[in-house]
């Protein structure tokens, strides 16, 4: 039996959930309204600790989110916004930061439900490219998300697979802080096979991370402005082995983030989205 509807749904029971979207895309931030409510995403906890003491928020002793997610919130008022600080929290049954695409969604999903940021942060260390003139402890904002292990050699799929999504233009923002621009390229492995940098480099990718296109899925569902903040912790195309060089400079990399995410928190804090 041919469909009729065009793709559409005419079952009743699909209803509720077209309703709760619809209502969701009619409830986007409207460029005039002032930032009062600031989420800041980060999937490791020793990179979320420098920028939680720094702010002065407190652990939510109760998880403002329902079921089983174990994402810790911080929480407190900060240049007159109040301000989550949200990680991941602990993988159930290895005792690990939940990092990568998943846990990343997941904690983004319940925050824009529960939390209902104005705006979102994603903030974390990253890899970066010394053919893009990147080096250790440089500071990115992003200008889009795209991922790079997501193989889909199928019409209409292999866009989808890359999942190309805008970051919040925020041009005010870019020129008052002086960070580096790049885009950000996203993938669950902390290394980077040999497809992999082919794809880094179709990408343009300024910067190599796990987590921030699984954000941003969510983000463009929500219609909430996404930023991200990444702070360089490795060379993804130098000599020394991705892993020993993400660990040495991980504490530098957070501390850098403690120095450069207040800085933005404290200029878009109460501006209109249209002035950032």
């Amino acid at each position: 039996r041919l469909p009729t509807n065009h793709g559409v749904s005419t079952d009743p029971s699909a209803q509720g959930s077209n309703d709760v979207n619809n209502r969701w895309r009619l409830a986007k931030k409207s460029v005039m309204a002032p930032v009062r409510t600031i989420a800041v995403i980060i999937a490791m906890e020793a990179e979320a600790a420098p920028l939680v003491a720094h702010l002065g928020l407190k652990l939510r002793g109760a998880s403002p989110f329902k079921g089983p997610l174990p994402a810790l919130v911080f929480s407190g008022e900060v240049g007159g916004a109040t301000v989550h600080v949200c990680t991941n929290g602990k993988a159930l049954g290895f005792g690990v930061d939940s990092v990568g695409t998943v846990p990343a969604a997941l904690t983004a999903y319940n925050v824009c439900i529960t939390l209902e940021p104005d705006v979102l942060i994603n903030a974390g260390t990253a890899g970066g490219f010394k053919a893009k003139g990147g080096a250790i402890g440089d500071v990115y904002l992003a200008t889009a998300f795209k991922n790079h292990d997501r193989r889909i050699p199928i019409p209409g799929f292999d866009a989808y697979g890359v999942g190309t999504s805008s970051a919040a233009a925020c041009p005010a923002l870019r020129a008052a802080m002086g960070f580096k621009d790049g885009v950000v390229s996203t993938g669950n492995s902390l290394d980077a096979t040999p497809m992999d940098l082919d794809n880094l480099k179709a990408n343009n990718a300024s910067v190599k991370e796990m987590e921030a296109a699984g954000i941003a899925h969510v983000a463009t569902m929500f219609g909430v402005p996404l930023i991200a903040i990444k702070a360089i912790t490795d060379i993804v195309d130098g000599d020394k082995p991705t892993q020993d060089e993400f660990m040495e400079n991980l504490g530098a990399a957070a501390e850098a983030l403690q120095g450069a995410v207040p800085k933005v928190i404290a200029f878009i804090a109460g501006k209109e989205l249209s002035a950032l």
